[in-house]
């Protein structure tokens, strides 16, 4: 496979349009799908990687792991260097078993996080913020990319909390002003109250955690999803919006259904 090139990752037609724009550039592409051989059938693909899909041995079982066994590197980068970066456990999720929502995110101590996040980052000259998330295999231990997201994620208001601002210090970065070294305070921790409360009573029910070890976690909260002292009124918005969500997606979805 040639070093540099470009990796489109499922698709059919949109995949197509893709591998064709790129490789009209001379870019070498490989296109990664489970179902669709449409656009592999182009002659930009230089290389058709299949894989079982998610009924493959194994990879049910892995993803649907607990949730603090998956990580999350958070940076700031200038032009392939990193100005400031820390480490976070997804240590709740809703739906707990396969989240699709951080619920309860804490700074944690990870070196090889930190490892695998500067390969890739490096590798593409990364420039800006960025989230790059992995999930631990507990069959190896070795750490699966999930993905990469170059912009402000949904726990992006720990930062501040822990003693790094990446916003601000991305605004000074922009001006070219410059920014002083920050370090991530252990512990710390962010919430989404009001799924986190679903989440957590989740838990407990099965027993998987205990009161005491929940109630402890809320005393390490330092920021929220939506609340702030300073600016209620996103806070006091979301709760509303949050349960007009469950009752058109679930409660009048179900009985459309029924």
């Amino acid at each position: 496979m040639d070093k540099r090139g470009a990796v489109v990752l499922g698709g059919a037609h949109g995949a197509l349009a893709l591998a064709r724009s790129l490789g009209a550039s001379g870019v070498p592409v490989s296109h990664i799908s489970n179902d669709s051989p449409l656009p592999g059938s182009s002659r930009h693909v230089k290389h058709q990687i299949g894989w079982p899909g998610p009924l493959d041995e194994g990879a049910i079982p892995f993803l649907f792991k607990a949730a603090e066994d998956q990580f999350s590197y958070a940076a700031l980068w200038d032009n392939g260097k990193p100005v400031a970066e820390f480490t976070a456990r997804r240590t709740r999720q809703y739906p707990v078993d396969f989240g699709c929502k951080s619920t309860f995110v804490e700074i944690v101590e990870e070196p090889g996080v930190v490892e695998a996040a500067r390969t890739i980052l490096a590798s593409i000259g990364h420039h800006g913020l960025v989230e790059v998330e992995f999930k631990r295999d507990q069959r190896d231990g070795s750490l699966r990319l999930l993905d990469v997201i170059p912009r402000p994620w949904s726990w992006f208001g720990l930062c501040s909390a822990a003693g790094i601002d990446l916003g601000t210090m991305l605004w000074r970065l922009a001006n070219d002003q410059p920014n002083a070294p920050a370090a991530a305070t252990p512990g710390t921790a962010w919430m989404y109250l009001a799924r986190d409360a679903v989440a957590a009573t989740s838990l407990m029910a099965r027993r998987d955690i205990g009161l005491g070890g929940c109630l402890r976690s809320f005393g390490r909260v330092r920021a929220c999803a939506t609340f702030a002292r300073n600016d209620p009124r996103p806070g006091l918005i979301d709760l509303p919006l949050t349960g007009g969500r469950v009752l058109t997606r679930r409660i009048l979805k179900a009985g459309h259904q029924t």
